[in-house]
């Protein structure tokens, strides 16, 4: 199967930020690529996961909520079959808890405890399709954190 260029490239600046703590240069990896797939406009796969990784750069949570609702709109035109081709060992289905639990934790700390709990909620009804693995173990495990800060009440101190 031949290596999907776009998401190889993404990957590297997912690697600078979460292996090597270069949020900076994530970020401007991911803008040039963001260019080059002609944005939202783009293959949903790659706009899904670019928007998914920039969310994660983002110093400013309402650009983080922005770039996580781009990742969303992108997943609702993936197919199985396309997850597949690019070599993505999951279902479109498995993708939804994440990005929901990513608008959570954006509307908690946006201080909009109702939504942070719809997007808790929604991630919650699609778990079934995670499997028993390291990623899904992650995403339970946000879940579980969500869930306690929302019932901790607001948050203190990070909120913008």
């Amino acid at each position: 199967m031949m290596v999907d260029e776009t998401l190889a490239r993404i990957n590297e600046g997912v690697q600078l930020h979460h292996q090597q703590g270069r949020p900076d240069a994530a970020r401007e990896l991911f803008a040039q690529v963001w260019a080059e797939i002609g944005g939202e406009r783009g293959d949903p796969l790659h706009v899904c996961v670019l928007a998914h990784s920039m969310a994660d750069v983002q110093d400013d949570v309402h650009q983080e909520l922005s770039w996580d609702q781009r990742a969303l709109a992108a997943a609702d035109l993936l197919t199985d079959d396309r997850l597949a081709q690019a070599g993505v060992p999951m279902s479109v289905a498995a993708l939804y808890p994440s990005l929901h639990l990513n608008l959570g934790e954006c509307h908690r700390r946006l201080g909009d405890p109702e939504r942070a709990r719809e997007c808790l909620e929604r991630a919650r009804a699609g778990i079934g399709a995670l499997g028993d693995d390291d990623y899904g173990r992650l995403i339970k495990g946000g879940l579980e954190r969500l869930a306690q800060q929302l019932a901790a009440g607001p948050p203190g101190g990070d909120e913008i």
